[in-house]
């Protein structure tokens, strides 16, 4: 949909939204009626796109993804304005930047330790996040900064989170934060489920002097011609 064809009042809330990254996003998609990945990474150094898009929406912005040529030829994804009766400007009015305070009290209450793969991390390198989506969740209860509603990720964790929230059913249609609320991406050490799939899982990173063991269970499981996942649930099995 071209910009002269959108509602007048869905461009003014649009226009409203004052958060960086998806006001960035926000004018290039009303300028140019769509911005791809590419933009998104080389034009504005945004280099999880679809972290990006998560902004927007996060604002109430319907958005839809859909393919186009890159400039090597390549299919990549591109996004534009999704149907503007969609929007959600009353319940989601976007969240504000997580105040330093905020991390303090989470590090105060759970060191400096990623939630997801439970390793110690630089303060600068974790990232604050709503247990339950803020797309799911709304205003409902991220109102106040309660510490018990939100949990410090790695990078890494905070875009695995991402992808597996925003391919979940619950996240596009459902909306149930009950749901959430016994999710492995919300509360990793009480869980039932993982994005409404009956699953279970485990993170482990090595790290520091640990690298070489690592580096020896990858030469077994080469030797043994057997994928490391499947290796380490046989030695689990084995000895429980």
């Amino acid at each position: 949909m071209k910009t002269k064809d959108l509602p007048r009042e869905f461009v003014k809330k649009c226009k409203a939204v004052t958060a960086k990254r998806p006001r960035t996003v926000i004018d290039h998609i009303l300028k140019h009626g769509q911005i791809t990945t590419e933009e998104l990474k080389e034009k504005y150094g945004y280099n999880h796109p679809p972290r990006a898009a998560r902004d927007v929406k996060e604002q109430g912005i319907p958005l839809e993804m859909f393919r186009v040529t890159g400039s090597d030829g390549r299919k990549i994804g591109a996004y534009r304005f999704g149907d503007p009766k969609k929007a959600r400007f009353s319940k989601l009015r976007g969240r504000t930047a997580f105040t330093k305070q905020l991390k303090a009290k989470l590090i105060d209450l759970h060191g400096g330790r990623c939630a997801i793969y439970l390793e110690e991390f630089e303060e600068r390198l974790l990232q604050v996040d709503h247990r339950i989506p803020f797309e799911v969740v709304g205003d409902d209860e991220t109102k106040t900064e309660d510490p018990n509603s939100y949990m410090l990720l790695c990078g890494s964790a905070n875009r695995a989170k991402s992808w597996s929230c925003e391919h979940c059913a619950n996240w596009q249609e459902m909306k149930k934060p009950e749901i959430c609320r016994r999710c492995y991406w919300a509360f990793p050490e009480d869980y039932d489920h993982i994005a409404m799939r009956q699953a279970r899982r485990v993170d482990i990173m090595w790290s520091g002097d640990e690298v070489s063991v690592y580096d020896r269970l990858k030469r077994r499981t080469m030797e043994l011609q057997k994928d490391i996942p499947k290796y380490i649930k046989e030695i689990i099995e084995k000895n429980l």
